[in-house]
């Protein structure tokens, strides 16, 4: 089965490549690994959620919300790796480097990026187990709650 059979399979169909907000392209490759530049959580063209990630305050995004939004990034991640190569030409996920624009005290980075994680391991199985890094930054471009960068082998 191919990767975009698999996608099929399971609903999910990649949005279109989000436009670059400042001086970038999306994706680049060099020899077999295609790195995508940061991921927000773009959805229909705007983003999906903004805000700080804080569990129990209000006026910030809840944790369950931020997981939602790093899934996005990781479809709009994987929708500029397809329009580089295809995303039939994945041989495995490498590396995720996850963004969590945190509150003060919000120490749930690694749970929150396991929203982009755990669909790669949907979609790609062992071929989408990978190494990552989940940081806590004061600020995201466009007041962003989270972005992903990917790196993949081809």
């Amino acid at each position: 089965m191919t990767w975009s059979e698999r996608l099929k399979e399971l609903g999910i169909e990649l949005p279109a490549v989000a436009a670059p907000v400042a001086s970038y392209v999306p994706a680049v490759q060099t020899g077999n690994l295609v790195y995508t530049s940061g991921q927000l959580p773009f959805h229909q063209g705007g983003l999906a959620v903004a805000g700080k990630v804080c569990e129990g305050a209000e006026g910030v995004v809840k944790p369950d919300v931020a997981t939602k939004a790093a899934r996005q990034c990781i479809l709009n991640a994987l929708a500029a790796v397809d329009s580089l190569v295809g995303i039939d030409s994945i041989k495995r996920i490498v590396k995720v480097t996850g963004f969590v624009a945190s509150a003060v005290g919000f120490t749930g980075q690694p749970q929150v990026i396991n929203g982009a994680s755990d669909l790669l391991d949907e979609i790609f199985g062992e071929a989408g187990k990978h190494a990552r890094s989940a940081v806590g930054v004061a600020e995201l471009p466009l007041g962003a709650p989270v972005e992903v960068e990917l790196i993949v082998e081809i």
